[in-house]
């Protein structure tokens, strides 16, 4: 059997490593992000992969659209799709919605499209390759799911701010302690008066946050 050389000498993109994983298909496994002050026992909950938001997140996420009827859900950070399909369940069982998700990475937005087009659900969802900081939605915004790269998520929730529904929904996702970027980026903005946050004690950890301004 060769060699990929390739392979061998650069090394691979941890979102193609766990793409490989996933053909095999997906695999209900504990959570394995390690113990945080917030979150002491992650193996109480469950995951797909280490990238894909926490199956208990999923559920969140979904109910959350049946609870709130958005019309409009914007993702950044498509990866393999299955947290867009859980949303897309969501705007199915309400009859109404769509949501506009992204993704950057050329191999990973072909992965998620054939994912999203067997699903049964591809006329909820509109996948784009594209940056997140680059992407143009129209309309209202009322819910808003940043789980792309975690280095820009503040730069997204500056960037879709003013069309975000004061009374819609900004979820985070991977703020935990541990992680500490997204945190610190949501508290930041929380700071300057931008949003208002809660911190949900998960693995990962997620914010729940919503616009201040509009709001009556």
């Amino acid at each position: 059997m060769g060699l990929d050389l390739k392979r061998l000498f650069k090394k691979e993109k941890q979102e193609h490593r766990i793409l490989r994983q996933i053909e095999r298909g997906d695999h209900l496994q504990p959570e394995y992000h390690r113990a945080t002050l917030e979150c002491p026992r992650p193996e109480w909950w469950s995951m797909f992969d280490s990238m894909t938001a926490e199956v208990e997140v999923l559920e969140f996420l979904r109910t959350v659209v049946t609870t709130i009827k958005p019309e409009l859900v914007v993702e950044t950070g498509t990866f393999s799709g299955i947290s867009t399909l859980w949303i897309a369940e969501g705007l199915k069982a309400n009859g109404r919605g769509r949501i506009v998700t992204c993704e950057f990475d050329p191999k990973v937005y072909e992965s998620a499209k054939a994912r999203i087009a067997a699903s049964g659900l591809a006329e909820w969802v509109e996948l784009r390759n594209e940056s997140s900081l680059e992407m143009k939605v129209e309309g209202t915004i009322d819910l808003f799911f940043s789980d792309s790269d975690m280095p820009i998520r503040e730069q997204e929730i500056r960037r879709f701010l003013p069309q975000i529904n004061p009374y819609g929904l900004i979820l985070m996702h991977d703020a935990s302690s541990h992680l500490k970027v997204v945190r610190e980026a949501a508290l930041k903005l929380e700071r300057e008066g931008l949003i208002s946050v809660v911190l949900l004690r998960t693995p990962r950890g997620l914010v729940v946050a919503q616009k201040r301004e509009g709001r009556k």
